[in-house]
């Protein structure tokens, strides 16, 4: 069960989040945060599998604030129309899209589970996914994957409240190992994961998509969710 519902952030604004139900009453939620990308097929589908695992899934649209109705495929182009959405949203004043992610962490808190909320977030969702890991309340649990911008320094310097798994490639050329290395030296109470992968192994919409390592940190992610959801 899957539908588009509409949340509104502290400020008032309203927008879409795509929530996807399991067949019984959820063991807990999860918030998934888009790509660059929006909320396209391929996110409705990873929230659409977390369903599938037992959990309500919400994947906020968080590039509404900028432009609504944003999905994008994966061409130059796209890439390319997704940067900019990203930079128009990066640029705005404080709190910015935070206040919306908050929102849908509330909406899943008041959704019957228990207050048993976890967030994942992939590419620029990876670091908002941190940063909401150290910024926000009402999270059980964060999963990061290769977060773009996690590793610079004032990213770095934020200090999580809940339990963070980290999952990064090797081979990513928008996140050097250097970084990484530092992000795991200033978090060693962060669980940190290197791939032998790119930049986007887990979208199987992509040329990156690595059947390996997306399976290996799926595995992964699962079971730290159970783990800290419980």
């Amino acid at each position: 069960m899957a539908d588009f519902i509409e949340l509104t952030a502290p400020d008032g604004l309203k927008f879409p989040a795509y929530q996807a139900r399991p067949a019984g009453p959820p063991k807990g939620a999860i918030v998934v945060l888009q790509e660059i990308f929006g909320v396209n097929p391929h996110i409705r589908a990873v929230a659409d599998d977390f369903a599938a695992q037992g959990y309500l899934a919400l994947a906020p649209a968080t590039f509404h604030r900028v432009k609504p109705g944003v999905e994008l495929g994966y061409s130059p182009a796209d890439v390319a129309a997704g940067v900019a959405l990203k930079a128009a949203v990066e640029g705005l004043a404080p709190p910015g899209v935070m206040q919306d992610i908050q929102a849908a962490i509330d909406h899943a808190l008041r959704a019957g589970t228990s207050g048993k909320v976890g967030l994942v977030g992939y590419c620029w969702g990876g670091l908002l996914a941190w940063r909401a890991a150290c910024q926000l309340s009402g999270l059980r649990a964060v999963v990061p994957y290769y977060g773009g911008g996690m590793t610079r320094a004032v990213e770095i310097g934020r200090t999580p409240t809940c339990p963070v798994l980290a999952h990064f490639a090797r081979q990513d050329q928008s996140i050097p190992l250097e970084g990484v290395q530092a992000f795991q030296q200033a978090h060693p109470d962060v669980e940190v994961h290197l791939y032998q992968a790119s930049h986007g192994f887990n979208c199987d919409h992509r040329s990156a998509y690595d059947a390996t390592a997306a399976a290996l940190a799926r595995e992964r992610t699962l079971a730290f969710l159970a783990r800290h959801l419980a």
